[in-house]
């Protein structure tokens, strides 16, 4: 007997469906909280977990009823979300009890590209992809395997790719989203800003939001802690063409022409100098270059940047004086996707500069100084040398970045690439690089030339249909993966433990690369029996157990760490100068300029726009786009147009169209949201929709596609972040 999911149930968290497996002997070895309602006779049993719904792993309960699936709640000690889940977290049930899951392993018996498969047993697929990674090995090297990976599984497989003897490891998300905002923070102060975010806003006095869409992209703390500097009266300046969810909470909404931020930052640092109203005491103490910084700004003055952002002088210095009145809880806020227009690093740059001048870094209410829990690795021997590393793969470009670049990894997969390493295999972990990565032909054309590519993940995708070899993983609820540790005000430690058994064939990331591992003749490197005695022997080293974690889910632990510079004290930064480097030494060095500069960039012709894009409270990139909960409550996109556009074009609130982009590529359909709340020469649409995979039925040409529109890329000479906001598109009525 089955259930209809509904959006009242979900809104209720109440009993989810009636046709979920049950809770079986052997799935929690460790102690689990029951509680029986003595009123009803139900039976509760509640599990630790961190959500995999998005990035940001926030630590929860799941709640089981008599077995079945009933609600997934917050930890209260989790610094990730202060006990209150998002949307999505709340509805994590649904990646669960998907019946458009992958059920077993399949092994591709047609062309690459059309989803043509067999099913296989599990020592089929090993043996499949054991005896191809034996041959990549010996006839191109090790090295020739790369790792694409996003989600908290891909730690083993990291571990089975290094044992094998290559580096060449590569988070999407660095080159497609956060990159340049990492590298100009390390450029500027020494540090990353890493994830979850360092920034103190449930402190700040004043918040300024450039493109960051709080509210929309539901990161637990970074909504809970903008929503407590608003209610303390934070004064929030948010520059957006769109008027967003954060732009109806602020004080000053500044509707920006796309493509000039950096001239509104560069003006803002010209009236923050010239004015005087920089943090004198610490610009003195702490950072380098302040006079170089300061002639070179001289001609970005609030006049000179009217005509190119469209935001009136008086309106730069009045918000100039608001971020310097409240400094140094000023926080200009470094965003997230960060690759826009191919001058990232830079413009990010300024910003980074910009809280330079406030004192906010290192200060209340600006940037803290975040602790992080290290783990020791279970024992294993030493990691072959690879002879080439993925810096090979781009030819002697990008020698700022920090992380292997998946754009580098694809060009260098394609035969007329120049670069010296060549890829012949692809593993891809929980990324469908098909909706993730731009310049949709480049991928294609990498993935049609290579010997082996093996797709392991919980859904069919666009990315499935590629793969010699797809590996089902189960959902975050059916499994352990390892210890979340990650930065915070806090040190701590949350365990995710399997609730429910896994359904049908479906199996852990731990499980599918130690087994892969060992048909490999790789078994030192996963000598742990069992992933309990994995996990047990990590947390034992940390001071605590499996069976203590099983109990309280998130452990905080002891650290004498300071949040903040104390006052006079002698802080060493992490740049080469020990100083916050307003003007940097490094990208001197290396060519570029050392203090950001304006860069026009091309604009929309006649009866074109600029493409920008953005998330939804409701999903998780394409994630969650058939999730049977959500789909419930955002079942597709809607693109954004102005109404003096639609008025020309006869477009009327919900009609579809067909966006066309510079280079005549043809979305899907994709329905009209006529509004005042965007600017007349730009559209905008949520991310992760228009699925061309029929097998998720529920997503299935639902909503229109962003990343296919984005065929012209535009990368970051520093870092190699793929720029994707200098897309225009017109309308097909």
């Amino acid at each position: 007997m089955s259930k209809k999911l509904n959006r009242r149930d979900f809104i209720k968290i109440g009993s989810a469906a009636a046709g979920a497996l049950a809770l079986t002997g052997g799935i929690v070895n460790y102690q689990t909280k029951k509680i029986t309602d003595e009123k009803k006779g139900d039976v509760i049993t509640k599990i630790p977990t961190y959500c995999e719904m998005c990035t940001f792993k926030c630590a929860g309960w799941v709640y089981l009823k008599n077995g079945e699936p009933w609600k997934i709640v917050g930890n209260e000690e989790d610094e990730h979300c202060y006990g209150r889940l998002c949307t999505k977290g709340s509805a994590g049930f649904g990646a669960y009890l998907d019946t458009d899951r992958l059920r077993n392993p399949l092994i591709r018996t047609g062309e690459r590209g059309k989803q043509v498969f067999r099913d296989a047993t599990w020592d089929e697929a090993f043996d499949y992809i054991a005896k191809k990674m034996s041959v990549i090995r010996d006839t191109f090297g090790p090295e020739t395997v790369a790792l694409f990976t996003h989600g908290s599984g891909g730690s083993f497989f990291k571990t089975l790719l290094n044992a094998y003897g290559s580096n060449s490891i590569t988070a999407p998300s660095y080159a497609n989203c956060r990159g340049p905002r990492e590298e100009a923070y390390i450029l500027t102060f020494g540090e990353a800003i890493d994830s979850p975010e360092r920034t103190d806003m449930k402190n700040s006095r004043c918040i300024v939001l450039i493109g960051s869409h709080i509210g929309e992209n539901t990161h637990s703390q970074q909504v809970n802690e903008f929503a407590q500097a608003i209610k303390k009266g934070a004064d929030i300046i948010v520059v957006d063409p769109r008027f967003s969810t954060a732009a109806s909470k602020a004080k000053y909404w500044l509707p920006i022409k796309p493509a000039t931020d950096t001239a509104l930052l560069l003006a803002w640092i010209n009236v923050i100098i010239e004015d005087e109203l920089y943090d004198r005491d610490y610009v003195k103490r702490y950072t380098t270059g302040f006079d170089e910084l300061k002639k070179a700004v001289q001609k970005y003055t609030p006049e000179w940047a009217y005509p190119v952002t469209t935001i009136r002088p008086e309106i730069i210095r009045e918000t100039a004086r608001i971020m310097a009145k409240n400094s140094p809880a000023t926080l200009v806020h470094p965003g997230r996707h960060s690759v826009w227009y191919g001058d990232d690093t830079q413009r990010v740059r300024a910003g980074a500069i910009l809280n330079a001048l406030l004192g906010s870094w290192g200060r209340k209410g600006g940037f803290f100084n975040p602790v992080k829990s290290e783990l020791a690795d279970f024992p294993h021997p030493k990691y072959p040398k690879p002879k080439m590393s993925w810096q090979e793969a781009t030819s002697g470009k990008y020698e700022l970045a920090s992380l292997a670049l998946s754009s580098g990894i694809c060009q260098a997969t394609i035969p007329s690439a120049t670069s010296s390493l060549k890829f012949k295999g692809w593993f891809v972990y929980g990324a469908n690089l098909l909706k993730t990565m731009p310049d949709t032909k480049m991928l294609i054309d990498a993935l049609q030339v290579l010997e082996l590519l093996v797709v392991v993940d919980t859904m069919p995708s666009e990315i499935t249909g590629y793969a010699d070899v797809v590996l089902p993983e189960c959902t975050y609820l059916e499994r352990y993966d390892d210890i979340r540790t990650s930065q915070g005000r806090k040190s701590q430690l949350a365990l995710r433990m399997p609730a429910l058994k896994p359904r049908y064939d479906s199996k852990p990331a731990w499980w599918i690369a130690r087994e892969l591992g060992v048909k490999m003749g790789l078994g030192d490197y996963f000598k742990w029996k069992t992933i309990e005695e994995y996990l047990d022997y990590k947390l034992k080293k940390a001071g605590s157990s499996l069976e203590e974690m099983a109990r309280i889910g998130v452990k905080t632990l002891e650290t004498d760490d300071s949040l903040y510079i104390k006052k006079g004290e002698n802080f060493k930064f992490g740049t080469d100068s020990g100083k916050i480097e307003l003007y940097s030494s490094t990208l001197k060095q290396y060519g570029y300029d050392p203090v950001p500069k304006f860069l026009k960039h091309d604009e929309p012709g006649k009866d074109y726009y600029r493409l920008i894009y953005g998330r939804s409270p409701s999903h998780s990139f394409g994630r969650t786009s058939n999730n049977p909960i959500l789909t419930q409550l955002v079942p597709e996109n809607e693109v954004w147009v102005n109404s003096s556009v639609a008025k020309s074009w006869g477009l009327s609130i919900g009609q579809y169209v067909a966006l066309e982009n510079q280079d005549g590529i043809v979305s899907n359909r994709i329905k009209v949201r006529v509004t005042e709340r965007i600017r007349p020469d730009c559209v905008y649409m949520v991310h992760g929709f228009g699925h061309t995979m029929k097998k998720m039925r529920r997503s299935y040409l639902k909503g229109a596609d962003d990343i296919e529109l984005i065929s012209r890329v535009m990368y970051d000479p520093i870092m190699g972040g793929a720029g994707m906001r200098g897309n225009f598109v017109t309308f097909r009525v």
